[in-house]
């Protein structure tokens, strides 16, 4: 991260606490879900996209997405222990899909519909990924156009959710001076 301080930091771990409880709910309802209703299971792990989002709306820096990932991920496994690994290498990988999009702005432009563009693309990563591991070919042709559509389109409402929220934190005056502008592209005015 460029000019890392502590207080950014401290924001990062506290986003990522705050979030990593649901997570860890999230975590103790995929046993129930798994066994019952398989088909949710794309809403269910949408959750994880709440974390990262709320801290890239208030910071627009680059790497807190994943920073936050990680500690969202560690709380969580601290809180349901038998599925560590999971809530971790999950936290991390949604946080990396998070960052892409915003790669390609060189981290400068940070405009809301480009939040959804990384919301998409990681829920049809999962998706495929999932729709593998799940072999979904044994589903009846309904229930994979649900599970599909719930990986696709339920990081879009926790991104939805997430913004909502960060804007809420935002009015307080928390992230004042730890935030960049929207726009930080050379001589176009910052928004």
């Amino acid at each position: 991260m460029h000019q890392t301080n502590t207080r950014l930091l401290l924001t990062c771990a506290a986003i990522g606490v705050g979030g990593g409880i649901p997570l860890a709910v999230a975590g103790y309802l995929h046993v129930v879900v798994l066994a019952a209703v398989p088909i949710i299971y794309g809403l269910l792990i949408s959750v994880y996209f709440l974390p990262g989002i709320i801290s890239q709306w208030l910071l627009r820096r680059p790497g807190v997405a994943l920073l936050t990932g990680l500690v969202a991920g560690l709380t969580s496994a601290a809180l349901d222990p038998t599925q560590y690994a999971r809530h971790i290498g999950t936290g991390l990988l949604i946080g990396v899909l998070q960052e892409l999009p915003f790669v390609f702005t060189r981290f400068r432009y940070w405009p809301g519909w480009l939040y959804y563009v990384g919301a998409l693309f990681g829920g049809v990563s999962l998706a495929a990924i999932m729709a593998f591991a799940f072999n979904i070919s044994k589903f009846d042709p309904i229930s994979q156009v649900i599970f599909i559509a719930l990986f696709v389109l339920g990081p879009s409402l926790f991104t939805w959710m997430a913004r909502l929220i960060a804007a809420r934190i935002e009015r307080t005056g928390v992230v004042r001076g730890l935030q960049f502008a929207r726009d930080r592209r050379g001589g176009e005015a910052a928004a």
